[in-house]
C-alpha cells in the first residue's frame, strides 16, 4: 500500500482550459497511458493555485509552508491490471517560488518544476472574489486572474468542470522511458461562477514553441475551484 508523501491545501485554484489538437500532447504522452478525451477533444490546463499547510512525510520544511504554483498539464488514463480504470495528469512544466519542492519532485518524481518569483492576490466583498497569480520569467511579468460570485456551487455530473477537476493521478514521462504513476488523494471539490477573467501569458516563453498557438486561443472554459486538503501517495515505475 503506498505511503503518503506530501500532504498540503490547494486552494483557488484557477483553471483556463484549451481545446488543442492530439498531435500537440502525443511526443509528451507517458508509455502505458492514452489521452483521456471530454466529448471526443483533448484538452490542456494551465492551472494556477495557493499552496498551503504543506508537509513532506509529516514534517514541515522551514519557509515552505505557504507558496504559489502555476502549471500547464493535460489529461489521460490508464487502464491497470485488474481492469480498472484510472485518470490521471501529466504536467508539462510546474513553476514555483520554493527550491525545496522544485528538488524533491524532480528527483523523486521525474516532474518538471522550475523555481521563478510569484505572487498572488485575493480579495473577497459581499458580492464578489478575485484571485490573482503572477509570476516572472525571462525579465517579464505574466497573470491569470479572474473575478467570481462568492458563493461555491457543486460541480454538476457529465459537465466539463468535472472532467476537468476529477483525475486523481499523476504521470509522469521519465528519461529512461518507464513512467512514473503516484495517486493524488482529495474530495470532490466546488466551484465559484466566474463572472471575468484575464490571463497575460506568453505560452511560448514558458512552455516552449510547440505551444505557441494557445497565445491567440481563446479558452474553452475558465474555472475557479475552492481547493481542498490533498495528499500525493508515493509513486511506483511503471513498465
Amino acid at each position: 500500500m503506498a505511503k503518503t508523501f506530501l500532504t498540503a491545501e490547494w486552494r483557488k485554484l484557477i483553471m483556463a482550459n484549451y481545446v488543442v489538437p492530439e498531435s500537440l500532447l502525443l511526443p509528451y504522452l507517458p508509455l502505458g497511458t492514452e489521452l483521456d478525451r471530454f466529448q471526443g477533444q483533448s484538452f490542456v490546463s494551465l492551472i494556477g493555485f495557493l499552496f498551503c499547510e504543506t508537509r513532506l512525510k509529516g514534517f514541515r520544511i522551514p519557509f515552505h509552508g505557504e507558496f504559489e504554483e502555476v502549471n500547464l498539464r493535460f489529461y489521460v488514463r490508464r487502464t491497470d491490471a485488474s481492469g480498472a480504470v484510472r485518470r490521471g495528469v501529466v504536467f508539462l512544466r510546474e513553476l514555483v517560488p520554493r527550491v525545496a519542492l522544485c528538488v524533491v519532485a524532480n528527483s523523486l518524481y521525474g516532474e518538471k518544476y522550475a523555481v521563478v518569483r510569484m505572487k498572488h492576490v485575493w480579495r473577497s466583498t459581499g458580492d464578489s472574489l478575485s484571485v490573482g497569480y503572477s509570476w516572472r520569467k525571462k525579465g517579464r511579468w505574466f497573470e491569470m486572474q479572474v473575478d467570481s460570485r462568492p458563493q461555491a456551487e457543486a460541480i454538476a455530473e457529465g459537465s466539463v468542470e468535472e472532467f476537468i477537476t476529477e483525475h486523481y493521478w499523476g504521470y509522469t514521462k521519465l528519461r529512461d522511458g518507464r513512467t512514473s504513476e503516484y495517486e493524488v488523494v482529495h474530495p470532490r471539490w466546488v466551484v465559484y461562477p466566474v463572472e471575468r477573467y484575464g490571463l497575460a501569458v506568453d505560452f511560448a516563453v514558458n512552455y516552449g514553441s510547440h505551444f505557441a498557438g494557445l497565445d491567440g486561443q481563446k479558452p474553452q472554459s475558465v474555472l475557479l475551484a475552492e481547493g481542498s486538503a490533498v495528499s500525493v501517495l508515493s509513486g511506483q515505475r511503471l513498465g
